[in-house]
């Protein structure tokens, strides 16, 4: 590490490198392509960026090259990179989809040393003659999992047969494992060295995983009451658009504060809404999983599965958005029975400890909130068995009763805590109708009775 970021590093209260920024440093600095395993949360992003600068040459051309899947990773990346490369007069340059594509052009004629980029903008740019790559030492894949498929990995690939250089080297960086990820030399025709600390790396914080079982109807109302949790804010992930945009619609009718992170959105909305929820304006942030893929929201609270994610490594990704470099976490998954029973069997072969979580007032708590029995008439004994046998118990903490009143039932919601209040049973329209007339007869007695 070049010495004016020791000294950045010291300043910034850190004491000690984290397992992947050691394992990479000297492999890279060796000239030496990498795959780069580790937990989410964990500074792989630091952990190219010191070798990345160290091999830069200020005024020599763009010579490193940064992919990330999104427009927000790409945007993160780059305030983190450029952070370090203003210590040695380096040039940083983002180029990304959904921005202003003129003013991208209008910077590269300053010739940044260093590109951040989506690769589909990145292409275009090659193809349109704005780009090029004769200088080239370096690429980085990040969230290589998520990169190396289908169309993006043709597009990465169409970037390589952009540059010049004979052999350039590349880093590939995940926390999690695909089969490409095994296959890379096969793929870009170099040796690959695999470097995986995902099993020594200590540096998330201790995560809850709970599941709340609740039916379909009643998720946006589960969501609203655990917006008010003390605290809270939470990245909540969708599975499909069409959900996100009703959802956000049903949030905005009840007048809860969030913000949404999607594809269509232009990136001054998508930056807007990200600047939002990191300064703790807004509680929710409902996204997917691409566009969430890699974000940084420091010591974020929590993260919830409005929809289950379809495989282990989407639920790995998610729940990495919390619980970051320490901090504490909570992962949330809603679902009902048969959803519960699909994700137990999705994760049994996983680590991670997954157990029930209740609502109970403004917590997230591990026990299942003690029953509320409504007041009960002194003259109907029966009562008692009719609330008993009609009383149902949904599982996120929320009592639903029926009281009776002759063959009229009446549905009240009782929050899972102690204050909370029962609904009185509905009276028949014009019952005790002629009630205020003797009181107004009784008025008029003791008013003619005093003269």
């Amino acid at each position: 590490m070049l010495d004016v970021f020791k000294t950045k590093f010291t300043e910034a209260g850190f004491d000690e490198l984290s397992p992947i920024q050691t394992a990479v440093a000297e492999p890279l600095a060796a000239g030496k392509s990498v795959l780069g395993l580790a937990p989410t949360g964990s500074g792989k992003t630091l952990a190219f960026t010191w070798p990345l600068l160290e091999m830069i040459q200020p005024g020599e051309g763009t010579q490193a090259l940064i992919l990330a899947p999104s427009q927000e990773l790409a945007m993160q990346t780059t305030t983190v990179v450029r952070e370090w490369a203003q210590l040695i007069d380096a040039k940083v340059l983002a180029i990304t989809g959904g921005a202003n594509v003129k003013r991208q052009m209008e910077k590269l004629k300053q010739h940044p040393e260093i590109i951040v980029g989506t690769p589909g903008r990145v292409t275009n740019l090659i193809a349109d003659g704005k780009l090029k790559f004769g200088h080239l030492k370096l690429m980085i894949v990040d969230e290589a999992d998520e990169l190396l498929t289908d169309e993006t990995l043709d597009q990465i690939r169409e970037i390589l047969d952009a540059t010049f250089a004979e052999t350039l080297q590349l880093g590939f960086f995940s926390a999690t494992e695909t089969k490409i990820l095994d296959e890379l030399p096969r793929w870009f025709g170099q040796n690959v060295e695999k470097i995986d600390v995902r099993a020594i790396d200590q540096t998330q914080g201790v995560v809850r995983h709970r599941t709340m079982q609740v039916g379909n109807r009643q998720r946006v109302e589960l969501l609203k009451r655990i917006s008010r949790v003390d605290h809270m804010r939470a990245l909540v992930f969708f599975n499909k658009m069409e959900e996100l945009k009703h959802v956000a619609l049903e949030l905005r009718h009840q007048h809860v504060d969030y913000v949404s992170l999607i594809s269509d959105q232009r990136q001054v909305a998508r930056e807007k809404a990200l600047r939002l929820f990191r300064q703790g304006k807004v509680e929710l942030l409902l996204t997917t999983d691409l566009a969430a893929r890699g974000l940084d929201v420091p010591e974020l609270p929590a993260v919830i599965n409005y929809q289950l994610p379809k495989d282990v490594t989407t639920y790995i990704h998610r729940s990495g958005r919390t619980g970051r470099m320490g901090a504490e976490g909570l992962v949330l998954t809603f679902g009902n029975d048969h959803d519960i029973r699909n994700f137990k069997k999705l994760m049994a072969e996983t680590d991670y400890e997954i157990k029930p979580g209740y609502l109970a007032g403004y917590h997230i708590v591990d026990t299942k909130p003690a029953r509320i029995e409504p007041p009960m008439p002194n003259n109907h004994a029966e009562t008692s068995d009719t609330t008993a046998a009609n009383g149902q118990r949904r599982a996120d903490g929320v009592t639903t009763e029926h009281a009776t009143r002759g063959d009229k039932t009446k549905h009240s919601t009782v929050s899972g805590h102690r204050n909370a209040k029962v609904d009185a049973p509905v009276k028949k329209k014009g019952h005790n109708k002629h009630s205020k007339k003797k009181g107004m007869r009784k008025k008029n007695r003791d008013r003619f009775s005093d003269k």
